[in-house]
């Protein structure tokens, strides 16, 4: 056995339940600091969802891209905590720098600075006809602060896109190739951001063209949604619906299904990686669309009906999409704990046979329907973390699709004991 390598501290399934606990203690007190309505801070849902959102890009760039350099020498717990301070300093400068300052130049809805500069100046003010006023106090409501929302939408899709080339492509184009790092890593970000503006500016900007030209001005500069005869709504919601679903499925290809069933494809690179992305767009979408199908089974839509926007006419199409990105985003978290904390722990030998596959799939919708429950349902998302809008019956708890907050913070500390700390203290080297 490799000296190098990794053993759970106490054996399994110890190690994986003391982990998991713990983890989740630690996430969820660090919640109520930052996040929870009744913490010191609350910071929810931003721009604490936002900076959280910048610390996952920043990370699959850590891990991914730059494989920990320069790090790698660094003992544990040292190196965690230099690779967690790193994180967040270049996740807020990619915030406040990149998105604000600089990219704020050309794209005010993507500097949230500019447009409260513009609102505050009175020139948003729209003449009569050519849209709403957008008031400084309406930009700054919590419901509003749309450029911290193009933000978030730029970590939606970087969240499927910079793994991509790492889980379909085999790191195909970098690699093969001698690059060391970190030129290699610096390769790899301009070929994974290429792709994210690419999908940014398909999927993304015509909301907000949507939004700035149609609903709040006039313009054409930027294009409105082309998707609403697809979807039945012209809203964003059908975007991040599917795309979060593409996320999961990602992470189970390499978590749950072991990389499964792209393995039987022979073909060299790209072709094999551009068959599993067109397979894995297939069976996200499908995915999402179920659950717009079945969600309504235990849904009282009629209740949900009521409380929507009277600009959706009684339409629950963008409420239904927006629910299938939350069922999906309970799905972030199962994959990585039982792969990376329980070890693929399987009843079946061969951890990489179909029936090994079969299990963990269906493993892991069981606990995705437990996680959902457990929010919605006995509603942790109330008195656990202080969403204090959903006091009342289930048909208001889901109306505002804020458990995807909780899940993609609930998933960070977990990926960063695994990617920074190598699993420290739960795990041991091999020949400890």
């Amino acid at each position: 056995m490799d000296p190098h390598a990794l053993k759970p501290r106490w054996g399994q399934p110890v190690t994986g339940i003391i982990s998991f606990i713990a983890i989740s203690v630690i996430t969820w007190i660090i919640w109520y600091i930052f996040s929870d309505l009744r913490g010191p801070f609350h910071y929810f849902p931003y721009p604490f969802l936002m900076y959280i959102g910048g610390m996952i890009i920043v990370g699959l760039w850590q891990h991914i891209s730059f494989g920990h350099w320069p790090f790698l020498g660094l003992p544990q717990p040292l190196r965690g905590i230099v690779e967690t301070a790193v994180n967040f300093v270049v996740a807020w400068l990619l915030i406040n720098v990149v998105f604000y300052k600089i990219l704020g130049l050309g794209f005010n809805f993507l500097s949230e600075p500019n447009l409260e500069a513009l609102a505050a100046a009175g020139k948003t003010t729209m003449p009569a006809g050519a849209g709403a006023t957008l008031t400084y106090n309406a930009l700054i409501n919590p419901d509003f602060l749309f450029a911290e929302r193009a933000v978030i939408c730029f970590v939606l899709i970087g969240f499927f896109t910079y793994g991509l080339s790492a889980v379909l492509f085999a790191k195909w184009p970098v690699y093969p190739s001698n690059l060391q790092q970190p030129q290699a890593g610096l390769c790899d970000v301009a070929w994974s951001t290429m792709l994210t503006l690419f999908f940014y500016t398909v999927l993304i900007v015509p909301f907000w063209g949507l939004i700035f030209g149609v609903v709040f001005g006039k313009s054409y500069a930027l294009n409105t949604p082309w998707w609403g005869g697809i979807a039945g709504t012209t809203h964003l919601s059908w975007v991040v619906g599917f795309w979060q679903w593409m996320i999961v499925v990602q992470y189970l290809t390499v978590q749950v299904w072991r990389m499964k069933p792209w393995t039987s494809i022979k073909l060299p690179q790209p072709w094999k990686g551009l068959i599993s992305f067109i397979s894995v767009v297939i069976i996200s979408y499908a995915l999402a669309v179920i659950c717009t199908k079945i969600a309504p089974l235990w849904l009282n839509m009629n209740e949900i009906i009521k409380h929507l926007p009277p600009t959706e006419a009684g339409n629950p199409a963008r409420f239904l999409w927006q629910h299938a990105a939350e069922i999906a985003a309970f799905g972030l978290l199962p994959p990585i704990v039982w792969a990376y904390y329980f070890d693929d722990m399987v009843p079946m030998t061969n951890k990489d046979s179909w029936g090994a596959f079969w299990f963990r799939t269906f493993g892991v919708v069981v606990l995705i329907a437990l996680a959902y429950v457990f929010y919605y349902v006995i509603n942790w998302g109330y008195w656990g973390l202080g969403n204090q809008h959903m006091a009342g019956p289930m048909s208001e708890r889901v109306l505002k699709g804020e458990s995807i907050v909780w899940s993609v913070w609930w998933l960070i500390p977990f990926l960063w004991v695994d990617w920074f700390f190598e699993k420290w203290p739960f795990y041991v080297h091999a020949d400890h």
